[in-house]
């Protein structure tokens, strides 16, 4: 690969955008992974019980946020 090629990989990726069915997904996956970390450190806090009810409202959360802040 030549730095001196002005038309290379970083070009090609910073006018991508990607798949949104794929950037959707793995929003979800990631907010829901990390909406259950925060709810079973609560928990073990004992500020909240570890419940789906609690995994879900933190996930659902974390993912509209994640997705304002992208889409704004």
């Amino acid at each position: 690969m030549d730095d001196s090629d002005p038309k290379g990989f970083s070009d090609g990726i910073s006018s991508s955008r990607g798949d949104p069915r794929v950037l959707f997904l793995l929003n979800a996956v990631l907010s829901a992974s990390f909406g259950a970390t925060i709810v079973w450190g609560l928990s073990l806090l004992g500020a909240a019980e570890l419940s789906a009810i609690n995994v879900a409202t933190a996930a659902i959360v974390l993912f509209a946020l994640t997705y304002l802040v992208t889409h704004s």
